[in-house]
């Protein structure tokens, strides 16, 4: 099977599995694991901020990262299809107590005009006051579109204009620097606080990080703990993160370029295609996801008449043609 479905399937590498092995442990929760505080340290100098936090997943990056940002009773802006609002689980407003107002982008965009009229300021003790807007770089459920830097720095602007905080849901941010070659440190510096992931196109087996300024890594810290999210000797897996970071950035300009391949077999763009994932319109997602799965090809359907294609390190070149002349086949 050729597996398209997501870039959270790929497997350790040989060498990836070795630098585990070697890792140096100790308790985390004690603060006392240093290949953590190795990864940690790392993950904050590339974005530019003060200091990281390894969770074990992106969704608790994510609501640690809001909830640092956004109190109870209190709403965040984001996109509707923002992976915060759609694809965990109400997980904010269930730990943080926070609401969420969105605005509508085909391509998951910044819409400036849109987050101003939006934006409810502090009116007393009638309206929720809005503490935070959200962005996805990239975003997916938006096809792995990367947001342009100078609408991030403009939001940047926007934001401290109206005295609100800047979250950026950067699960897929290195997809992004490689897709424009804009600088981590760039990014990072449009938003108060991000979460990143490891465990997609960097395919470490586990793991995403909160990124911030030192009080806001200390409040996150407390928080992950609360949330059952503390661990102990877990630099076997912070090991697995600063190998993916070390040799498997640069790389995914080839899942790009195979991106691009199979959007062209499904009658896409490829000119559309900012990163690694292909969204795909078919009246029926679900039969043709049936289909190509009887042709040894896996793909999702994200919505009855939608599917997505993701390509990552466990799909070769060779897997990507034979998958593109599957998928244009079916038609």
């Amino acid at each position: 099977m050729i597996d398209l479905r997501s870039d959270t399937l790929t497997r350790p590498t040989d060498e990836m599995r070795q630098a585990m092995a070697r890792a140096e442990v100790g308790d985390d929760v004690y603060g006392e694991d240093p290949t953590v505080a190795r990864l940690e340290e790392k993950v904050a100098g590339l974005l530019g901020h003060e200091a990281a936090l390894f969770t074990p997943t992106g969704s608790m990056a994510n609501v640690l990262a809001v909830r640092t940002l956004v109190g109870v009773g209190q709403e965040v802006l984001c996109e509707a299809s923002a992976h915060i609002a759609r694809a965990e689980l109400g997980a904010h407003g269930a730990y943080t107590g926070l609401t969420m107002r969105t605005w509508v982008h085909p391509r998951g965009q910044v819409d400036l005009d849109m987050i101003r009229s939006m934006h409810a300021p502090d009116m007393g003790p009638f309206f929720v006051r809005t503490a935070a807007i959200s962005v996805e770089n990239t975003h997916n459920f938006a096809g792995g579109a990367v947001l342009a830097l100078s609408d991030l720095r403009d939001l940047r602007e926007l934001a401290t204009g109206l005295g609100v905080a800047v979250h950026m849901d950067g699960a897929r941010i290195w997809n992004a620097h490689v897709a424009t070659g804009v600088p981590l440190a760039e990014y990072g510096a449009v938003a108060d606080v991000m979460a990143v992931c490891l465990s997609k196109g960097l395919g470490a087996p586990v793991g995403s990080l909160v990124v911030g300024s030192a009080d806001a890594i200390a409040e996150s810290r407390v928080w992950r703990k609360r949330m059952g999210g503390g661990m102990r000797q877990v630099g076997v897996l912070a090991a697995a993160g600063l190998h993916a970071l070390d040799h498997h950035v640069e790389r995914l300009a080839e899942d790009h370029a195979h991106a691009r391949l199979l959007a062209e077999a499904c009658g896409v763009d490829p000119a559309s295609v900012d990163t690694n994932i292909v969204v795909a319109p078919r009246p029926d997602a679900p039969a043709f996801v049936a289909r190509a799965r009887e042709e040894g090809v896996l793909v999702s359907a994200v919505g009855p008449t939608t599917v997505r294609l993701v390509t990552h390190l466990d799909v070769s070149r060779d897997d990507a043609e034979k998958a593109a002349a599957v998928l244009a086949r079916l038609g």
